[in-house]
This record gives C-alpha cells, structure tokens and sequence, in this order.
C-alpha cells in the first residue's frame, strides 16, 4: 500500500491508500524536531487504535518545510522499507512540468494540487487553497501549472491581527449572521468572513480576465482546505470544493513516476 504524507507549515498529513481509495487519514502539528521513530509512533498507535492493519511499500512526500523531509526519509526507509519519493526533488517526475520564470522554485503543495486538479477536472481552472497561506494556483489547458497568487492564510491574518493590537482577542473563523458588527469579536468575525470572500472573488476575477486574455478560454474554480466550504457558504465562489484534492494529487504523481519507473 501506499503512503502519502504532506507536511504544510501548520500541520502534517498521513493518508493510506490502497489503490482504489484512502482507507485512513491522521493529521498532526507539523514540529521540525519530531524524529521518525516519533512519527512511527504516533502512525502506529492510531492504526491499532482503528483496528487496520496494512503492509506500506511505497511512500511519497510533499513538504513546505525542508527541515522535517529528512526524518520523513528515515521513517519511510527504517519502518516501511522503503525509499520514498519526494516531489520538487529531480527524480520526481510531473505529469506536466510547469511554465514560470527561471530558476522560481515552485512549492511541492503547488504542484501537488495541480496534479490533482488536473487529474479530475481537466484543465483551464484555479485552485483556492485555504492552508498557512491561500494560494491560487493556475493550471492551464495540458494540465501545466502557470503561475498564481499567494496571500495571507485566514488564520495566520488573524494572529497577526490580535498580535499588533492587544486589544483584540482570538477569535473563531466563522460566517456572521450580520456584517455590521455590534461588539468587537462579531466586528472582527466579519472582517475576517466577507474580507477573504471580496479577496477570492476579486483575485479570481483578474486571473479569469488575464487568462482569457492569453489564452481566450474560461475556468472554473475549484476550493480545497479546510475552510473552503466556510468561504463558500458566504458566496458561489467555487464550482467545486475537494477536501482530499492534496492527497490525491500525490497518489497521480506517484502513480506516474511508477508508470515512467516500473521497476
């Protein structure tokens, strides 16, 4: 079976696939200083505690955060066997190499979700990545990744709200029932809702105008992260939500390197 593990800034996902679907999904804070037989641990504890018992062969990594792919590698390799395959590494070959500027290196999530974007609805669309970071990622008609947009992360807006000015507290991400608000955490709790709302709608409007422009076609835009479908209930700012589209996109990258790599 396959391991697909995604390391974000915030936290680190492992996912089971057993060729067909996910048969078990963990996440936990991402901490550069947890070594592998930490990691194995915790993976293992909750297997036993869901009663699944799986042979892992395979492994594939996506990491924003260099420093813990080298624990990732050790796990892989002492527990699993395994040599892992890491994407943003050269020997990680891409269904669609991307289309940027020289020497920019694109994030793994990136090229990650690009992947499987692509894999399910074809091309022509925006990915809305609501992690650390929101990220628009570009992907064009051959599945390419062109380009996109990063701003701030939700919660990440907030911290560094309530860390410049003391008197605001820490606040829920929700949808208010108002956009005037009467105290000071509804005032806040829809700056934060309607803001990334006018943010979406307006990045995704100028990227749709500028690739039309380019490349005279439409796109559709598609939401993932665990807050897309808060941002959605607020709007129709997506035309698909996928709450797994990360993890997919590292079993069609690895299913492609196995297909170039058969060995």
């Amino acid at each position: 079976m396959l391991l697909c593990i995604d390391c974000g800034n915030t936290n680190t996902v492992f996912s089971v696939w057993d060729g067909e679907k996910f048969i078990a999904t963990f996440r936990t804070a991402t901490e550069h200083t947890r070594t592998a037989d930490q990691y194995f641990v915790w993976f293992s504890t909750l297997m036993d505690h869901e009663q699944l018992s799986v042979n892992v062969s395979e492994c594939i990594i996506s990491s924003t955060v260099p420093r813990v792919v080298f624990n990732l590698r050790v796990l892989c390799d002492r527990y699993f066997g395994t040599r892992p395959l890491v994407v943003g590494k050269p020997e990680c070959l891409l269904p669609t190499e991307s289309r940027v500027d020289d020497g920019t290196i694109v994030g793994p999530d990136r090229l990650v979700n690009t992947a499987g974007a692509y894999d399910r609805h074809g091309g022509d669309l925006i990915v809305v990545d609501f992690g650390t970071a929101t990220t628009f990622d570009v992907v064009a008609t051959d599945g390419a990744y062109v380009g996109g947009v990063i701003a701030p992360g939700v919660n990440l807006s907030l911290e560094a709200l309530h860390q410049a000015a003391a008197a605001l507290p820490h606040i829920d991400v929700t949808k208010p029932n108002v956009v005037i608000g009467t105290n000071t955490v509804t005032c806040m709790q829809s700056g934060v809702f309607w803001g990334y709302i006018g943010l979406v709608r307006e990045v995704c409007d100028r990227i749709r105008t500028e690739y039309a422009a380019s490349w005279n076609a439409d796109m559709r835009v598609i939401g993932t992260g665990g807050l897309a479908p808060l941002f959605s209930s607020g709007d129709v700012l997506f035309d698909q939500i996928e709450d797994d589209l990360t993890m997919h996109g590292l079993t069609v990258i690895h299913k492609y390197n196995k297909d170039k790599n058969p060995t």
